[in-house]
């Protein structure tokens, strides 16, 4: 097995949650829709579930995991708070989960797919999926909200 692919999938994993988790802090201020609001919450606790997970797998192993950058956090902040300043609607919200969610599930697709069968780490694999999936629907999720 090459470790290093299974690390990378890994760390993508937490990459991803991190990032969603940001992403759904900075808008859920904006929100005052309530249906939109219980949404993001609940799609919060399912990416802090997911990134526990990954981080519990790269703590047996070994395995150093690194949140993303400040600078890469403030880039998002602030993006969030002028898309959300020009429009705080539903649909816009909606449209910008999409956009994030869209990112994470190519990144997980690309990561994935550069990993032949007897590279891979099962434990890591089947996570990477299983939030490739959550992902998915979370996609669909966000699509039915945009008018």
């Amino acid at each position: 097995m090459e470790l290093k692919k299974s690390e990378e999938i890994l760390a993508e994993i937490h990459r991803n949650c991190e990032l969603a988790l940001q992403s759904i802090s900075n808008i859920l201020p904006e929100t005052e829709d309530n249906e939109l609001r219980e949404e993001l919450m609940r799609q919060h606790e399912e990416y802090e579930k997911i990134g526990g997970r990954a981080a519990i797998i790269a703590k047996d192993k070994g395995i150093e995991l690194k949140n993303p950058s400040c600078m890469k956090k403030a880039m998002m902040w602030s993006s969030i708070k002028m898309n959300t300043l020009v429009d705080d609607s539903r649909s816009h919200i909606a449209e910008m989960m999409v956009q994030g969610t869209v990112m994470g599930i190519t990144a997980l697709k690309s990561s994935l797919g550069e990993m032949s069968e007897d590279e891979s780490d099962e434990d890591i694999k089947a996570l990477a999926e299983e939030l490739l999936q959550i992902e998915e629907n979370f996609e669909k999720t966000w699509k039915n909200m945009i008018a």
